[in-house]
């Protein structure tokens, strides 16, 4: 089943953090295809009461579409309705159960619900098919984040990269299990790669400010806050640190005393 790829730009994946994917129709002869693709395009652009409508009214008439249901799933779970957005996507592996999108998606769903157990097994499912999926094995080293086991999220984090150079995000939550390992050199040399790579990424910058104030170095770590200060304000936010970005709690409290300091 083709889908549609919104896991690689730094900003959008700053903004949405999980990796789900939106799946467009197998076959344009099965469906109306204009209101599909009207809900599709209004999907992706984040316009999701109006995507809800037309997926709504889609599969009033074609309800056993696995496509729209998991697309329908994935705004659902925009919205803050995990619940629903979970039985959309079992319901899609129900008709499309060899399909690894509709599990990814459910995954999300339950890791919004921190339903670890669930998450996993729908992640595992999919690595057992295909080892290299990037999506699953980034969103499972997430989940072993959650449950604390750095080590095990650091592999996994350094898988999906090896798999897809350019992966930011990944790249970036490898050197941050290792900041939380007490990894230090490893994860300063990754996020330096990075942020001479992506000059405007603020994820790499913001964990390297609280990086060098561990070592000292103060000023650094200063020149590098001022520009994350001008790219992203929600990193000076520990809750979404901890719960949206998922970052470890020994970098998160770095970056807060750094704060505190900047502050006084």
């Amino acid at each position: 089943m083709n889908f549609i790829n919104i896991r690689n730009n730094i900003f959008l994946l700053c903004a949405m953090i999980f990796l789900f994917v939106f799946i467009s129709p197998i076959n344009a002869q099965e469906f109306d295809q204009a209101l599909f693709e009207q809900a599709f395009q209004e999907s992706k652009q984040g316009n999701f009461e109006k995507a809800l409508s037309d997926w709504n009214q889609f599969l009033d008439i074609f309800p056993d579409s696995p496509a729209a249901l998991s697309n329908r799933g994935n705004v659902l779970l925009a919205m803050g309705k995990a619940k629903s957005a979970i039985a959309d996507q079992t319901k899609a592996i129900k008709l499309e159960p060899q399909d690894p999108d509709p599990h990814l998606n459910r995954g999300i769903a339950e890791e919004s619900l921190k339903l670890w157990d669930d998450a996993i097994n729908d992640y595992q499912w999919i690595l057992e098919r295909n080892p290299t999926d990037v999506s699953a094995l980034y969103n499972l080293g997430n989940v072993m984040g959650s449950l604390g086991n750095w080590s095990k999220a650091e592999a996994l984090y350094a898988k999906a990269s090896n798999v897809q150079v350019g992966f930011v995000m990944a790249s970036a939550s490898e050197a941050l299990a290792q900041y939380q390992l007490g990894e230090f050199d490893l994860a300063e040399l990754e996020l330096r790669k990075l942020i001479r790579k992506y000059p405007m990424f603020a994820d790499a910058r913001a964990a390297l400010s609280a990086l060098l104030w561990r070592k000292g170095s103060l000023g650094e770590a200063e020149s590098n806050w001022v520009a994350v200060a001008g790219l992203d304000i929600r990193y000076r936010e520990a809750d979404w640190l901890l719960n949206v970005r998922r970052w470890p709690p020994k970098p998160i409290d770095d970056l807060m005393a750094f704060l505190s300091l900047e502050r006084e």
